[in-house]
């Protein structure tokens, strides 16, 4: 177990990533194995502590630093082997959740995937953003969940209770719905849904800097289109109720997507980087656009 101590808040000083700087201090504990983490975790929460795991610290440190995000024990699980696998069956690709998503990019696997991870942030933050990092984050965004959405796909998560897979779509409901003590360790996606056609749109209000206004991302499986979405709400989400208006071919695109537009999930975000009704706006001719690509019938 390592010690990692915080500074005093007006000391607080980027060290180019080298250090964990935080207002508060933490116990900081590297397992070498799953089981070792759950049991470390159980520990931890027994003692009254407030453990949590992380990947790559990313959200900790960035979080941390303005008082959104506290723990006094980091768990450490990103050089366990069990959440550093690509692996391509016959019928599956199963990823790991501590892969980054620079090396996600690289590896190219899951074109849609791909497409939208590519987009997330800078290069030099999606060399430490990692994919159970973004789709478990607090942030509003969460991109790297859409693909997984969209293809059914199952996650594998490991627990006090051990390891269980749940469908992504019985599971994540504005965010990961996790158990006390549970982890994030793989994605397994089915070999039909990454070869589909795919498109993956985002928006900026700035062009090409600054936050994510919306990103959309699509399938084309059995002659219907699926979409997820990030960004117009303040959690990302598919809509099977969205789908079936978009795939009712007995009205025309516009009406179809019109009526999709009044179903929506709420809230709209409206801040800063756009207004609910601009934001809606955007939603709506990316939806003429994710038609247009994958056919509308």
């Amino acid at each position: 177990m390592l010690k990692r101590r915080g500074q005093p808040k007006n000391n607080l000083e980027d060290k180019g990533g080298e250090g964990l700087v935080l207002p508060f201090d933490f116990d900081y504990y590297k397992p070498a194995t799953l089981q070792e983490a759950i049991e470390l975790y159980v520990s931890l929460h027994q003692q009254g502590k407030q453990p949590m795991f992380f990947l790559g610290g990313t959200e900790l440190i960035t979080l941390g630093r303005i008082d959104l995000l506290y723990t006094e024990a980091a768990i450490d699980i990103k050089n366990i082997p069990d959440v550093h696998v690509i692996h391509v069956t016959e019928n599956q690709l199963i990823l790991g959740s501590a892969l980054t998503l620079t090396k996600i990019e690289e590896a190219n696997i899951y074109p849609l995937l791909t497409k939208t991870v590519s987009e997330v942030a800078d290069h030099t933050a999606r060399g430490k953003i990692t994919l159970g990092g973004n789709i478990c984050a607090q942030i509003f965004y969460r991109e790297a969940v859409l693909p997984f959405l969209l293809a059914d796909s199952q996650v594998i998560l490991a627990g006090p209770e051990g390891i269980r897979n749940v469908p992504i779509n019985d599971i994540f409901h504005e965010d990961l719905k996790l158990n006390p003590g549970e982890v994030l360790v793989q994605l397994v996606t089915d070999k039909r849904a990454i070869e589909a056609p795919y498109i993956s749109i985002k928006r900026r209000q700035q062009w090409e800097t600054g936050y994510p206004l919306i990103t959309i991302a699509g399938l084309a499986i059995n002659n219907r289109i699926r979409i997820a979405i990030s960004g117009l709400c303040p959690f990302p989400f598919r809509s099977l109720e969205v789908e079936g208006l978009l795939n009712n071919r007995q009205i025309s695109m516009e009406e179809r997507i019109g009526k999709a537009i009044e179903i929506l999930p709420q809230p709209i975000l409206d801040d800063v980087e756009g207004s609910a009704d601009y934001r809606l706006f955007v939603l709506k001719n990316l939806m003429f656009d994710v038609m247009n690509v994958l056919g509308s019938g």
